[in-house]
């Protein structure tokens, strides 16, 4: 491992496996013990379990009055601060015994005891209990190398601790013979029947399996158990580990149920759904139970009070009295009842906790049958991973030998020869699987991956890598484990070997930050940009619209603003970023004049309407959010399907000032007062409010309905402005869109009609949608129409600030002839011919109905988005930021129709609380510390107060937590909403 060449060659294959990034990551990363594991995918789904725990626990551990009548219910906390005797603590007790006998199929017959400590305490319960040196014909056979040997010393104490402490029994007690106790050759075998029976076995003890050394036994192995404990059940005893064995039993459905029923099981549960306290369960045979009974006669050692699952039968005379299981801590499932209680203080909550795992785990992945088989599908997923992957091999090599809850996997790299390299390099792989990464030679830091803690295998064992396989894992996560671990071990070896060459002189230099953008523009050449439409409203000290704001946003950012055309300016200074001035341009021949031939790279444009001919390499922003003026061919027309260059828009600029003039126009005539001529009235003294204020009766616009017909930028604000007059708003929109309306508070209609229905006013915001090629006409072209008209309630009136041919005009004017309609009030493109004086534009057949109705309608001509100065100077601002996106990055921002290939999208940005919640305010508000802390502890205090309401059915206790925490409640509540509105957090969120 010295040649330098040879270590960058070694240090460039293993760049070339991981060029292509990190594989898919683990749904869960903790791949320590537990066939119960909670397997939540996230910090909030698993907070959110704890919360569905907290309910589970309410809903099934009730308070119960003298009479047994429900008057409340057990809290978490409760539990936690409560003791470990009477109810419901044994209710708790007995339901968590009930289900885990239940579930993993133990038969009736066999009890099953309890106590606290994990798999060793059991192991030990087990020992004390069974085993009795007084008894010279009992002989245990374990299947562990015997300890201090060679094959022992290589396990470590760990793996020879089993064997060790049931020497040091018979080494310790009176009676005692250590070679009572007979050992295997190797880890985890079961002998022939024939062989048991030669030496006399009594008692076989299963430890060396699985949980470690990631072996099971094979099929054959245990039926040989089985067929020795056949040959005399009442004096062949078998005791196994069941860590890991529980729901990975790769057998038959017949054979796992004879090991169910035929051997004795220990078993810890501390990791249910976050494990409190550890705890274990001991399944035990009804000859077991009896050699239990019968060692009680004469024992051979003291049994420590916690670990005792046999007791005096007469409790003041504890030295004296018969000592039976009969009264100990130990599940009766016939009789569905605990014999005894168990003798520590034990976590209620843990046993809480493990039931509710349990029912948990059968609902996600079925029975216990259906978990055995997702082990086993899961074991074969390891074994065809690693035959197509020779850089490792498993520990097992006897396939019927590999464990299915546990795998154990270790690399066989031809690279890598010296034994200190190779750990180091499988130290810094664990480091990349984990949240730890590794910081490189160079000082380059490395993220870690956090796709697999726990993996680490036992000293001794035949591998590099340990995980936990069982069912409790879908498929694609052990892949996922494997690809990431393949991963992991390449980047650590990068490091390793980067370390071995800086020894030598060799070094690297850092990695540039992928997350940065790189310029795409030239430098050596001068972009131009059009400017078609006004960029402010007011006017200046000359009388003139004011673009100063904009233009100096363009200088700020290093662009140039010329006013006037390309051809005027002269030469342009290379890589900058020119925009030109020019809101006189109208016509088509105007227009096309100075944009048929690519005079420019891009355009900025509000109000005109700009032909397929004019071209623009680069791509167009429309000021506003409805893009139909955009007619260039460069980005395929008004919709941007196809084109060279992106189609952009800046939606919600002015979504505010047409909701607000479209409240304005309703204002106008509602409430109905007639405010001139009181006014008149007033300014005459010609009023006497005692007398004559009852002359004016009106009405409110409180609890009338508004139908609001579209939910996009402009149709929400309406709704949310007449909601806060009171009105109730209906609106209708597309089936998606009904979540997020009910969730602000509106009513949903799934077709306008039912919108209409019974609506006081309507205003459409639809838009004009697609114009069909073949008839010419807008898919929303004439929606208001009879049917609609009729559906109102009577004296309605119609706000139509969106597009004028959303009406049709001969219904509305029908409509206004019968009082269907009281009012109109319409904001739509009027256009005169300056040469022949003749007006088109969709206002056109308006001027028909208003002769008619002259006192009922109002019209515009397109102006309430128009003529308003700030939305209009800050969409332009958001408009040149797109463009310098554009050219500068190839990043496209509020994309239109189709996105052209070579660029990236950047999502959508929107004015915060209009348009909708996009993923740039989400990151923006994730990664404010400040305002996520206050938003935290905000949402965790009215967490806890409506949990506790909910909790407390006690109607004196809840009315104390009302007069404690209520107002608290609601000041954290307006102030919650205060800041998400604030953060821009509130609407639907951008798909």
């Amino acid at each position: 491992m010295t040649d330098v060449h040879q270590l960058k060659a070694q240090r460039q294959a293993s760049l070339d496996a991981t060029q292509s990034g990190a594989p898919a990551r683990t749904t869960n990363q903790f791949f320590g013990v537990g066939p119960i594991t909670d397997m939540t995918i996230d910090e909030v789904d698993a907070r959110l379990l704890q919360f569905q725990f907290h309910s589970w626990v309410e809903q099934n551990y009730p308070k119960l009055d003298d009479k047994g009548n429900k008057i409340g219910q057990f809290t978490t906390a409760e539990l936690a601060r409560g003791m470990h005797r009477g109810y419901p603590a044994d209710k708790v007790l007995l339901d968590m015994m009930r289900e885990i006998h239940r579930y993993f199929g133990f038969p009736k017959s066999n009890k099953m005891a309890v106590g606290l400590g994990g798999g060793h305490s059991g192991f030990t319960v087990c020992a004390m209990h069974l085993v009795n040196p007084n008894n010279a014909d009992q002989l245990v056979y374990v299947d562990t190398p015997t300890p201090e040997t060679e094959a022992g010393m290589a396990g470590g104490f760990f793996r020879q601790s089993w064997g060790a402490q049931l020497l040091e029994m018979q080494r310790y007690a009176a009676n005692g013979d250590e070679s009572r106790i007979l050992f295997a050759d190797g880890e985890g075998s079961i002998p022939s029947t024939d062989s048991l029976l030669a030496k006399k076995v009594k008692l076989f003890i299963g430890v060396g399996h699985e949980t470690t050394g990631a072996t099971t036994y094979t099929e054959d192995e245990v039926k040989n158990l089985l067929a020795w404990i056949d040959s005399d059940p009442q004096n062949h005893h078998a005791v196994i580990d069941g860590t890991s064995m529980l729901g990975a039993m790769p057998w038959s459905n017949d054979t796992v149920e004879q090991v169910m029923t035929k051997c004795c099981m220990f078993m810890p549960f501390q990791k249910a759904i976050g494990g409190i306290s550890g705890y274990f369960v001991i399944s035990l045979t009804p000859a077991a139970v009896e050699l239990i009974d019968k060692n009680q006669e004469d024992p051979s050692w003291p049994i420590p009070r916690q670990l005792k699952i046999a007791v005096p039968v007469d409790a003041k005379k504890p030295l004296s009295s018969k000592i039976t299981t009969a009264l100990g801590p130990l599940y009766n499932p016939e009789d569905d009842k605990m014999q005894g209680g168990i003798i520590n203080t034990f976590s209620t909550l843990a046993f809480a906790e493990t039931t509710f795992g349990l029912l948990r785990s059968e609902r996600r992945l079925g029975n216990i049958q259906q978990l055995n088989e997702l082990s086993a599908k899961n074991r074969k997923i390891v074994n065809d991973w690693v035959s197509q992957n020779p850089l490792f091999e498993l520990g097992v090599g006897d396939i019927e030998k590999r464990g299915a809850a546990v795998t154990l996997l270790k690399v066989n790299d031809p690279d890598i020869t010296d034994a200190e390299i190779h750990a180091k390099i499988i130290l810094r792989s664990k480091q990349m699987l984990g949240y730890e990464g590794i910081t490189h030679t160079n000082g380059c830091y490395e993220k870690g991956l956090d796709v697999a803690r726990y993996v680490n295998a036992f000293p001794g064992t035949p591998g590099d890598y340990r995980a936990w396989i069982g069912g409790v894992r879908p498929h694609e996560d052990i892949s996922a484990l494997l690809d990431n671990i393949e991963y992991a071990y390449h980047r650590a070896k990068i490091s390793v070997l980067e370390d071995l060459l800086a020894e030598q002189g060799e070094t690297f230099p850092q990695e540039n930050d992928s997350s940065e953008l790189t310029r795409q523009d030239d430098p050596q050449r001068a972009y131009k940009i059009l400017i078609a439409d006004l960029v402010g409203m007011r006017f200046d000290a000359n009388g003139n619209p004011d673009f100063s704001e904009v233009k100096a946003h363009i200088e700020a950012k290093g662009g140039q603003f010329h006013e006037g055309s390309v051809e005027s300016a002269g030469e342009l200074e290379k890589g900058k970023l020119h925009f030109f001035y020019q809101p006189d341009l109208s016509t088509e021949e105007e227009l096309l004049a100075q944009t048929a031939d690519s005079q420019y790279d891009a355009l900025i444009a509000a109000a005109t309407f700009f032909p397929a001919q004019s071209k623009f390499a680069f791509g167009g922003v429309r000021i506003g959010a409805g893009t139909g003026n955009m007619g260039s061919d460069s980005w395929g027309g008004g919709n941007g399907a196809g084109g060279e260059a992106p189609l952009m828009n800046t939606p919600s600029f002015n979504s505010r000032a047409t909701a607000q003039m479209a409240i304005k126009a309703l204002l106008k005539v509602c409430p109905d007062l007639p405010v001139q001529t009181m006014h008149d009235l007033v300014v005459a003294g010609d009023f006497d409010t005692g007398k004559n204020l009852c002359e004016y009766p009106t009405e409110k616009l409180e609890g009338k309905k508004l139908a609001v017909l579209g939910y996009g930028n402009i149709g929400r604000e309406v709704a949310r402005l007449a909601q806060a007059f009171g009105m109730s708003v209906t609106i209708y929109a597309r089936e998606k869109h009904q979540k997020w309306i009910e969730s602000e508070g509106f009513n949903y209609a799934s077709t306008i009609i039912e919108a209409a229905t019974g609506a006081d006013v309507i205003s459409p915001h639809t838009g004009l949608g697609a114009k069909d090629a073949t008839t010419g006409k807008f898919a929303n072209q004439g929606i208001l129409n009879t049917e609609v008209f009729n559906a109102l309630n009577d004296g309605a009136i119609v706000v139509n600030y969106d597009r004028g041919e959303i009406i049709d005009t001969d219904a509305l004017d029908s409509a206004m002839h019968t009082g269907k309609v009281r009012y109109a009030a319409i904001d739509a493109d009027l256009f005169k011919n300056a040469e022949t004086g003749e007006l088109s534009g969709p206002m056109l057949p308006y001027l028909n109905v208003v002769k008619n109705h002259p006192e009922k309608m109002e019209l515009l001509p397109h102006a309430a988005a128009d003529t308003e100065h700030l939305s209009r100077v800050e969409g332009a601002k958001q408009a040149v930021n797109q463009i310098f996106d554009v050219i500068q990055f190839k990043v496209v921002t509020n994309a239109v129709g189709d996105i052209p290939a070579g660029y990236t999208s950047n999502g959508a940005k929107t004015v915060k609380c209009v348009g909708k919640v996009t993923a740039q305010d989400l990151t923006g508000a994730a990664f404010n510390a400040q305002e996520v802390a206050s938003l935290r502890q905000l949402s965790e205090q009215m967490a806890a107060f409506w949990g506790a309401i909910d909790a407390t059915m006690d109607a004196a206790r809840k009315q104390e937590l009302l007069d404690r925490y209520a107002a608290e409640m609601i000041l954290n509540a307006n102030t919650y909403a205060s800041q998400l509105a604030a953060l821009g957090l509130q609407g639907p969120v951008a798909e």
